[in-house]
């Protein structure tokens, strides 16, 4: 059988090298670190390892997964283009970005620079919860051309976080009202509440909504919030201590279903 192809991957800081189909699906991949080869069809076992060949460095194991979850197979059969699992955090910014950067002069910084400077900021303090069982997602699409910014599936339940560029500014949240410096106040946690409903609809279970602020001077709350949470960047890995609402089978499924794109295209 000829058309394999070999992608790498990182998954949970561990390199992968999965094996494709022409169509983009997965059919087996190797795992460096346990000298694996695991295959989901023993019918391609030759064809695999031919298209493995130049990556085996020795003796390895070939067979099926040891434990295929339900939640690992759906991640197999996403098609690349369908998988949000390997989105930076900013993703949709940065092409946006890469395909018009602007003028090379401007008497004011692009303000989607600085609010890709502050989704990177949120979304690496969110990945680095991942050692403790958490999974984030980045820069998820919604009808409309909206999009949540990071989407994070843990112990302590799910967060959709929508971030803001507030370096060195005064911030003042009077739900549902957000100030920031001497700009005149908008209704931004109408947004983080929609964000988390809408999120909600998806996974068919709570999503609580969380405001994420880069880099703020002070943060002054007025009023007890409800139903969301406002944090600043250097506080979300608060979000571990919460625990007790999902197995890690649970947290699994979860990211299984948020990471496929098309899950996102009817709400």
């Amino acid at each position: 059988m000829s058309g394999l192809r070999v992608v790498p991957a990182w998954r949970q800081g561990h390199e992968r090298l999965y094996v494709c189909l022409t169509d983009g699906r997965n059919v087996a991949w190797y795992d460096p670190e346990s000298s694996r080869v695991n295959l989901l069809s023993d019918d391609l076992r030759e064809d695999v390892l031919e298209a493995l060949g130049p990556f085996l460095t020795g003796p390895v194991t070939v067979g099926p997964p040891p434990v295929p979850t339900p939640a690992e197979l759906a991640r197999l059969s996403l098609h690349p283009d369908d998988d949000l699992a390997p989105n930076r955090p900013g993703e949709a910014l940065q092409i946006a970005l890469d395909r018009d950067p602007g003028p090379p002069h401007r008497l004011r910084p692009d303000p989607r620079r600085r609010a890709l400077a502050a989704e990177q900021a949120v979304g690496d303090a969110l990945e680095a919860l991942e050692g403790a069982g958490w999974h984030t997602l980045h820069s998820l699409p919604l009808p409309g051309g909206d999009r949540i910014h990071h989407l994070v599936i843990g112990p302590g339940g799910l967060f959709a976080v929508h971030t803001l560029y507030a370096r060195k500014q005064r911030v003042l949240v009077a739900d549902p009202m957000v100030s920031l410096g001497r700009r005149d106040p908008r209704p931004l946690l109408r947004r983080v509440r929609s964000d988390a409903d809408r999120a909600s609809y998806v996974l068919t279970a709570e999503v609580h909504p969380v405001l994420a602020l880069a880099g703020p001077a002070d943060l002054r709350i007025t009023v007890p919030l409800r139903e969301v949470r406002v944090l600043q960047d250097t506080d979300l890995s608060g979000l571990t201590r919460l625990g007790g609402v999902l197995k890690p089978a649970d947290v699994e499924a979860l990211h299984a279903v948020a990471r496929d794109r098309g899950a996102w295209e009817r709400v």
